[in-house]
């Protein structure tokens, strides 16, 4: 399992020319399932996403306060292409993801974790 976290003002995500998710201040998660992952890797990964302490505190302390703590946002996105390799030729080689039913189900096990670790009106 592996994700890449970036801090946004706002964010959005669309799919033919229609806005199906979006959020203000907060972070955005592209994840991504590998064979062999697990609903125990994908609940310590949530879990992690939500305390990572990604934002200076009001007296400038640097990496103090977590989204949660700035009551921000959350954007997860699956993303399998982040477990490509490109180490031979021109074309990507995407046996590291997990595939099909098994990726969108442990995705899918992951974005509720994520939900239950937080407030499900801000994921």
């Amino acid at each position: 399992m592996k994700a890449i976290l970036q801090r946004v003002i706002s964010a959005s995500v669309t799919v033919d020319q229609q806005v199906v998710s979006s959020i203000g201040k907060g972070v955005v998660v592209f994840a991504a399932m590998a064979p062999g992952d697990t609903e125990k890797e994908a609940a310590s990964l949530a879990s992690k996403i939500l305390k990572l302490k990604l934002w200076d505190d009001e007296s400038g302390g640097r990496w103090k306060r977590s989204v949660q703590d700035i009551t921000g946002e959350v954007l997860c996105v699956s993303q399998f292409t982040l477990l490509a390799s490109t180490k031979k030729g021109n074309k990507p080689d995407f046996h590291g993801a997990l595939g099909g039913d098994e990726a969108r189900d442990l995705y899918r096990c992951f974005y509720s974790k994520v939900q239950d670790g937080y407030d499900p009106e801000k994921v």
